[in-house]
């Protein structure tokens, strides 16, 4: 036998008022929110840190400097039709 999801639902909310319901929802919400963000922050953070110590900046930099130099050297161009 069974249960369907509104039917699980009736009974694990049964003797609750819907404010109550609202309220741990919202605040359920609110902890996943902060979790999310905190944890993304953390990530980032680590991630920033690790990709500092590598290195690997500088040769996106030359690469993007390279790549400059190059549009500034051709100069405007038209397409002929």
């Amino acid at each position: 036998m069974s249960m369907d999801a509104n039917q699980h639902e009736q009974i694990y909310h049964s003797g609750q008022k819907r404010s109550k319901i609202f309220v741990n929802n919202f605040i359920g919400g609110i902890g996943w929110g902060l979790g999310a963000t905190v944890g993304l922050a953390a990530f980032l953070a680590l991630t920033t840190f690790v990709l500092s110590k590598v290195n690997f900046v500088p040769i996106i930099g030359q690469f993007t400097s390279q790549v400059v130099q190059f549009v500034q050297d051709s100069g405007p161009q038209r397409i002929k039709k």
